[in-house]
């Protein structure tokens, strides 16, 4: 099952031979900001990007807020890697900065949403960072088994001006898991927002 979808694509996890997904990350690398300094050297500025992890019920209220203040859902289903305050400050290390794991098996019966958010603390434009990519996937850091969705926002346009996204919304119809690409910039300056953001139009 090879799956690469393009932004507002949704598919069915369910697999092949009739399993369901299981577990599923999303992974966030990304640098620090490159400047030209006085003398032809080069500083850099550390980017603080925060991935998030929102759990909605069926009334679309969030039930559960999962990011660098809250580093695991009550009962352990989704889990942060926790806060990278810097970025890649010698070039692309090709590692994920920050991890997000939700283990659908283990979600309380009453979460209908998944959503996955990536905020900019500092307010820093995502057009100004040098590279910051995203990936949705099956499987563990550790053991990739399928990519779901990427997304390159430091090269979209799209991005640029922009200090949250939301990245993509699994979702439950008939006990059976959903997932939906969206890859959106929002207006949304905090966290706080996106959430609201995610409840009015991606649910």
């Amino acid at each position: 099952m090879a799956i690469n979808l393009q932004k507002g694509q949704r598919i069915n996890l369910t697999k092949e031979n009739g399993t369901t997904l299981s577990q599923a990350c999303v992974g966030i690398n990304w640098g620090a900001i490159e400047k030209k300094g006085f003398f032809g050297g080069v500083t850099r500025e550390a980017v603080d990007l925060d991935g998030s992890c929102i759990l909605y019920d069926s009334n679309k209220n969030a039930t559960e807020i999962i990011y660098f203040g809250n580093l695991k859902s009550r009962n352990g289903a989704v889990r942060h890697s926790g806060d990278d305050l810097t970025g890649d400050v010698n070039g692309d290390d090709g590692l994920d900065n920050e991890v997000i794991t939700i283990d659908f098996s283990n979600l309380e019966p009453n979460v209908e949403h998944v959503a996955l958010v990536l905020n900019s603390y500092k307010g820093q434009d995502f057009g100004t960072i040098p590279f910051a990519s995203i990936r949705i996937y099956e499987g563990t850091p550790t053991n990739v088994r399928e990519v779901f969705a990427k997304y390159d926002i430091a090269n979209d346009a799209s991005f640029k001006g922009h200090v949250a996204m939301v990245m993509g919304v699994f979702y439950k119809r008939n006990n059976e898991w959903k997932f939906n690409a969206i890859g959106d910039p929002t207006a949304d300056r905090k966290l706080q927002e996106t959430i609201e953001t995610v409840k009015q139009k991606y649910l």
